[in-house]
């Protein structure tokens, strides 16, 4: 693979979904923050935590073994597994952005949650922090970033079924981790809502950073080989007019004189190398002919 292949394609989010994310992010940012300062400081379940913990620890208690079972994807090993899988099917498709999404969203997940709320909210469980919940947190970080990442306009779905059954069996499979880690008791149900809402708000505020117009025009830089870059680099060129020089090279395996590809004009060819802003030079160009 070479940066050849490598590149943004088009916004992961178009503006509908923009608007999405963006609520998104504030709604889950006043749940985690206002959960925070209810639950603040907190020892022992309160009755709303208390009234759904306590069936499923007593379901779960008759199945030993089974809440492990349930909670182990949230961990680390398997998260930092399926983060791996997700990256590397975005770089097989030549999607940059998509890759750093999918590398970017467990960290930054984790290390709000582990580095900021929970010494900040200080809610424990069993002498343990627990608000938010991390294992619910990485689960739906990644299912956030797998909803992202096969999100397109209608008009350009053609895999309709592949993408929901997809993302819904992602939310599923959260759900499932932040069932097991209430059966453990490493949790209370509202540390697990807290870490869902802050798996998805992180994961929707990576997106719109990585969508804005100048983080697309840095990753979009490494779209140019080294070859193409060192030649043009001989030439003088810079920024712009690099991209215009590599754009518009043709082939090196198609000869001028015998060139059978689909340029507009077959008897005459026109290699555009730069139109140069800071210099005032309109056009420089070389011409070639073909035999008759």
């Amino acid at each position: 693979m070479t940066g050849r292949h490598l590149g943004c394609g088009r916004p992961m989010l178009d503006p509908a979904a923009r608007l999405w994310a963006c609520t998104l992010v504030a709604s889950c940012t006043i749940l985690v923050a206002v959960f925070g300062v209810i639950f603040a400081h907190q020892t022992t379940a309160d009755r709303f935590d208390h009234a759904i913990d306590s069936p499923i620890i007593t379901w779960l208690g008759g199945h030993p073994g089974l809440a492990a079972r349930l909670a182990a994807p949230g961990s680390q090993l398997p998260a930092v597994a399926l983060s791996a899988v997700i990256v590397i099917a975005c770089l097989l498709t030549g999607r940059l952005d998509r890759a750093l999404l999918a590398a970017a969203a467990v960290p930054a997940a984790v290390g709000l949650n582990d580095g900021l709320c929970k010494p900040l909210f200080h809610r424990t469980y069993l002498g343990a922090l627990s608000y938010p919940s991390g294992h619910t947190a990485t689960m739906f970080a990644l299912a956030a970033t797998v909803v992202i990442l096969l999100y397109a306009p209608p008009r350009l779905v053609k895999a309709r079924a592949f993408r929901i059954v997809i993302p819904a069996a992602a939310c599923v499979l959260g759900i499932v981790v932040a069932v097991g880690v209430i059966g453990l008791r490493w949790h209370y149900f509202t540390d697990t809502v807290a870490g869902a809402a802050l798996g998805i708000g992180t994961v929707c505020g990576l997106a719109l950073l990585l969508d804005l117009s100048a983080v697309r025009r840095w990753l979009a830089r490494g779209r140019r080989t080294p070859s193409a870059a060192g030649e043009t680099r001989k030439r003088g060129l810079t920024g712009r007019q690099e991209d215009l020089a590599v754009r518009h090279r043709p082939p090196l395996s198609c000869p001028p004189h015998r060139c059978a590809c689909s340029w507009p004009d077959q008897r005459r060819r026109t290699l555009l190398l730069v139109v140069s802003r800071s210099s005032g030079t309109a056009l420089l160009g070389v011409g070639f002919r073909t035999p008759a």
